[in-house]
């Protein structure tokens, strides 16, 4: 067991040195991204120091992957396996992206009556979310606004406004929805328009 963590550890300093080399990012530059002393970055990307998350958790974040790309995690999974669902507050969410970090897409699905009888709890956090509506009335919370998107309808918010979902009457609701990192947006490469 000791030599398995061992060579994972390793190879987290060679790691480091190459996704820093490839940003053409300076030991000083990160340093000064990440707080870390320079003598530090050097030692961890020389394998003369151990690695920790107190140092992975700034590093990830600078260089904006998962930790695991930095400690070297099995491979992705087979891509043609579909991801695994899970059940949040009585709402089932299917992931449909697997790369960590970046947008993230979802499935939600809720059942008939799931909110009845609840007040809605809104809360906020980090990133930026779009809504489109797949079938029935999804009830959105948004900051001081209270309506209802129906099939074919979207919406797109900052998190950081409070925001909450529900079903809007006692049917069932699914509905997709993307969550980016705070400043990341969908980006439009192409819009179609008719001739007039």
């Amino acid at each position: 067991m000791n030599e398995d963590l061992d060579a994972v550890l390793a190879a987290v300093g060679p790691r480091l040195r190459e996704l820093r080399r490839r940003r053409g990012t300076t030991l000083t530059a990160l340093s000064e991204a990440t707080g870390i002393p320079v003598s530090t970055l050097s030692r961890l990307e020389s394998g003369q120091r151990r690695p920790g998350l107190e140092l992975l958790l700034p590093l990830a974040r600078v260089h904006q992957v998962p930790v695991d790309e930095l400690i070297g995690s099995p491979p992705d999974p087979d891509p043609r396996v579909p991801a695994r669902p899970f059940t949040r507050n009585g709402m089932t969410v299917v992931p449909l992206t697997r790369k960590p970090g970046g947008l993230q897409a979802y499935k939600h699905v809720l059942p008939a009556g799931l909110t009845d009888g609840r007040e809605p709890e809104p809360r906020s956090h980090e990133g930026y979310h779009w809504l489109y509506v797949l079938k029935g009335h999804l009830r959105v919370v948004l900051g001081d606004n209270d309506f209802v998107l129906t099939e074919g309808e979207a919406a797109e918010f900052d998190t950081h406004l409070p925001h909450w979902f529900g079903n809007a009457d006692d049917r069932p609701v699914e509905f997709l929805s993307i969550l980016g990192p705070q400043g990341e947006r969908v980006h439009i490469k192409a819009r179609y328009r008719p001739d007039r």
